[in-house]
């Protein structure tokens, strides 16, 4: 009877399954041809006339041609322009809305694949099995989202219970992570000794280590010693001498100026050994700068509250204010200052969004807000947007199948309405996406969304 009832169990989660799937197809469907507008083209930084794009296998097959009769095709305004698929580096799954930081596996990739998000690395997981899982129902088809680079735990203090390791054991680990698939990793608070370990036993998997680091206080790690030791990306400031290691980054940070020799020395230093700095501008702003009357690049062009549970939506309206923390606006306008010479001195830049929603901005809206401040700091529009495709597949080391519009690679593509070189904020303006020759409706996707982030009622608040 026992078998009976398993076997009549396994019929209904897998009719439970394939309904899931059906439902996942209906909201996308293949396409063969991409006709009319124009398409960004990385290279020049200028849009060309879309003639037809070819899609074949899910990858760009040709540039111009005629569509063939009766094939699938998605036809283009005048007023449209395609970008390549968005590219997040710094991307975070996770919602403080509780009491905790969590992540959030459901609504989350649907809301970064409307928005024009295609590829998306999370930047240190505080749940990184289920991280993984959830990669695998995306490359499957189960689940709608942007392909994930998942990255396993943080490496250092960051990690919940981490301790000092010895040599064997991070070398393990990071063996064990990369046979799981993972997309690369990241170091948060770790030690000199940990980090020169884990960029070497990374590079020996083929993949990247990023860092979220500090100035050399207390046995941290300076972003100076971290190129020096190979690291491929930087978060959030670029270190050097202008951060003593008598006191911590954020207590320097604010005071950086891009005229300084020192300013000057570390960003030869990044260009010279060829290393990212993925900037997250937005980041520090949410915390200090989110005031849409000052601060037009934090406004909302859709009310992204929407997208919680009424319960949700009812314990934020119950909040105060957030007032911004005066370090943090201090540090986003000091970032505002320097990128843009840090750009023109060379400075390889990616985009990250950085951003764990408390129950207000959502870090999938926040690919255009990053976009929106780059060019604010001075950075002219067309690098923005190659910051925030190419760059961004560059650095993780996926630019031969992403990144640009180019023959061969994952067919990838964002259609927005109006030119983003004219006004950049369009690239707000995302009417369908194609993922890996899949056309999916922003509208529709956001619908989906509605009313779906966090605990429905106050007794599911523990399970959530």
């Amino acid at each position: 009877m026992n078998r009976v009832l398993r076997c009549f169990s396994l019929l209904l989660c897998l009719i439970a399954c394939s309904s899931h799937l059906r439902g996942q197809d209906e909201l996308g469907r293949p396409v063969r041809w991409v006709v009319g507008g124009h398409y960004f083209d990385v290279e020049t930084g200028t849009f060309r006339p879309n003639l037809g794009i070819e899609i074949r296998d899910s990858k760009f097959h040709q540039l111009s041609g005629e569509p063939a009769e009766q094939s699938e095709t998605l036809q283009l305004q005048e007023g449209q322009f395609l970008l390549p698929g968005l590219v997040d580096c710094h991307a975070h799954y996770n919602v403080r809305l509780i009491k905790k930081r969590r992540e959030e596996f459901r609504w989350m990739p649907v809301i970064y694949l409307a928005n024009g998000g295609t590829v998306t690395f999370s930047c240190g997981e505080f749940d990184p099995k289920r991280m993984q899982v959830l990669r695998q129902r995306i490359e499957s088809g189960e689940q709608i989202g942007p392909r994930l680079l998942n990255s396993g735990p943080y490496f250092g203090r960051a990690r919940p219970g981490w301790r000092q390791k010895p040599e064997e054991e991070i070398r393990q680990e990071v063996d064990f992570w990369a046979k799981q698939g993972v997309g690369g990793f990241k170091a948060k608070a770790i030690d000199p000794k940990s980090l020169k370990i884990l960029i070497d036993q990374a590079h020996q998997h083929g993949l990247t280590v990023t860092g979220h680091l500090d100035s050399g206080y207390r046995n941290s790690v300076n972003p100076r010693d971290a190129v020096s030791m190979g690291i491929d990306r930087v978060e959030h400031f670029l270190g050097g001498d202008a951060m003593p290691d008598t006191q911590s980054a954020y207590a320097s940070l604010q005071n950086i100026l891009s005229g300084t020799p020192e300013f000057k020395k570390i960003t030869e230093h990044f260009i010279e050994n060829g290393v990212y700095f993925d900037c997250t501008l937005t980041a520090y702003g949410y915390l200090g700068e989110t005031t849409p009357e000052t601060h037009e690049e934090y406004e909302y062009w859709i009310d992204e509250r929407q997208f919680f549970t009424d319960y949700m939506q009812g314990i934020a309206d119950k909040r105060p204010p957030m007032k911004g923390m005066e370090i943090y606006q201090q540090i986003y306008r000091a970032k505002l200052k320097t990128i843009a010479d840090f750009h023109r001195a060379g400075g390889m830049i990616t985009l990250g969004t950085d951003h764990v929603s408390n129950g207000n901005h959502l870090p999938g809206f926040g690919v255009h807000r990053e976009l929106d401040a780059l060019v604010r700091a001075g950075i002219p529009a067309r690098d923005a947007l190659r910051i925030g495709t190419i760059n961004g597949a560059k650095a993780l080391g996926i630019a031969d199948q992403h990144g640009s519009i180019a023959i061969g690679k994952s067919a990838d593509l964002v259609v927005i309405e109006g030119n983003p070189l004219h006004r950049i904020r369009n690239t707000r303006n995302v009417r369908q996406i194609v993922k890996a020759g899949v056309v999916y409706d922003a509208a529709a996707l956001l619908e989906l969304a509605k009313g779906k982030i966090g605990p429905a009622k106050e007794s599911e608040e523990e399970a959530w």
